[in-house]
């Protein structure tokens, strides 16, 4: 059997908790390491002082931004995809497997540029405070350029993920983070080039995951042929992307903005809050990553599973993929909770005031972060059955819906506490709301199979 067909098999027939470990694991076991990175880089700047720490979390979601636009193109066509595959359609896959990868550098490019001419009012519009702005402009102006390859990177990490290739993206994503981690000590500290380093450091990782991807493509691998021929601007093919790929990026926006609000609102309490709630930020998106790797390899299965009209095996991979990562939120969160103080510590020299307020938003985070599994699941689940709007509203909750109005409100109310406590209750009424969302979907599957099993005896 060759490879092709050995995914094939993968996606479609393999027993769902096989299927799962070899498309959800290496995928998790890359974004871990990237998501070790984004810690590493916020300690080895946080070296530097509570300022420069800051500088990082402002520009922060300004990159997630950027990024979104790989989510955007990638995101959106690797749910189609799947759905493609699963019919065994791969003329129109090439299609839309080019149509993503180059719409989406195009795309982005524009944006990088915009971003770079107006980077000053934009950052701050982000949080960044007089003190924090030197640091962050020369940090922006070199990781802002360097999202380009980025943009490539988790357009093909959606793409060929699609495909079953699982391994190749574990492998672009863990070559880049490791590279990451062994350079930023070098350019930071040995070469002395401060936040400026840690930016240098970054792109160098990205060029090299770029490269990655590139071999696998050059060596022909993959399903897909990526040709600008093959690119194919159709209603029908940016339909299909774009009802996935919107809400994916609106999603992404949310959660810049979400992180830009927690900082606006944190300017009133100083750099130290700012820089606190940074590297809260990055913490939990550490364990949130590797949900969403893991979860990258329950989305082609599922795809794949309704396109084919599979629906027990959909059902299972369901269940499967609920219990798997809410068991490893439970782990994470408590471990979060336990050690907040331990864990916050490492990002500071003597900075009492960001520990403080670190550590008691890390705990009430961690506890939350146990639903977290629970509310991706479904998230993704609506996209990767082609359910735009539903997956839109649902992925909009947690930083956007049920985020948004908590943090208008509730420092006006509580201070201080406002902003530590916000994310915490934007996912319980996230998880509420999945809960009633999640049961309708259900219903509809079963009604879905009814209607198939009766047309498929006729």
């Amino acid at each position: 059997m060759n490879k092709q067909s050995s995914k094939m098999e993968l996606l479609g027939n393999a027993p769902i908790p096989k299927a799962l470990m070899a498309m959800g694991i290496p995928t998790m076991l890359g974004m871990m390491v990237n998501a070790v990175y984004n810690l590493v880089d916020a300690y080895f700047v946080g070296g530097l002082g509570t300022s420069q720490m800051g500088a990082i979390s402002v520009v922060y979601p300004l990159g997630q931004v950027v990024v979104g636009l790989g989510l955007l193109f990638g995101n959106g066509a690797s749910s189609y995809l799947s759905r493609l595959l699963g019919k065994g359609d791969k003329e129109k896959a090439n299609q839309v497997a080019s149509t993503a990868l180059y719409g989406s550098v195009t795309a982005g490019a524009v944006i990088i540029i915009l971003s770079m001419i107006f980077l000053r009012p934009i950052l701050k519009l982000l949080g960044a405070t007089d003190s924090i702005m030197p640091y962050a402009v020369t940090y922006a102006g070199i990781y802002i350029i360097s999202c380009i390859f980025n943009v490539f990177n988790v357009t093909m990490n959606n793409i060929v993920t699609s495909e079953g290739a699982a391994k190749t993206t574990m492998c672009a994503l863990m070559t880049g983070a490791i590279l990451n981690i062994g350079l930023d000590p070098l350019f930071i500290y040995v070469f002395d080039m401060g936040v400026a380093g840690a930016a240098i450091a970054t792109a160098i990782s990205q060029i090299v995951s770029t490269s990655v991807y590139l071999i696998f493509v050059r060596k022909k691998k993959s399903i897909y042929r990526f040709k600008i021929k093959n690119c194919s601007f159709t209603k029908e093919i940016m339909s299909e992307i774009f009802k996935i790929g919107i809400p994916t990026l609106v999603f992404q926006i949310l959660t810049s903005l979400s992180i830009s609000l927690v900082n606006t609102r944190a300017m009133a309490y100083g750099d130290s809050v700012i820089a606190g709630m940074g590297a809260v930020t990055r913490i939990v998106s550490m364990g949130s990553l590797m949900v969403f790797g893991f979860i990258k390899g329950f989305q082609p299965i599922a795809g794949y599973s309704y396109g084919a009209k599979k629906f027990d095996r959909l059902q299972e991979a369901i269940k499967t993929s609920i219990l798997w990562s809410t068991v490893f939120c439970v782990i994470y969160g408590l471990i979060l909770a336990i050690f907040s103080e331990g864990i916050i510590s490492q990002f500071t020299k003597d900075d009492l005031e960001m520990i403080q307020a670190g550590t008691q938003s890390l705990r009430i985070n961690g506890i939350s972060f146990i639903l977290f599994g629970y509310y991706t699941v479904y998230s993704s689940l609506f996209l990767a059955l082609g359910k735009g709007l539903a997956g839109f509203i649902l992925g909009a909750c947690r930083q956007g819906i049920c985020f948004v109005p908590v943090i208008l409100i509730l420092p006006a109310l509580w201070g201080i506490n406002g902003i530590l406590y916000v994310q915490p209750i934007a996912d319980v009424l996230s998880a509420i709301i999945t809960v009633f969302m999640a049961l309708h979907l259900h219903k509809e599957l079963v009604l879905t199979k009814q209607k198939y099993l009766i047309v498929k005896a006729e």
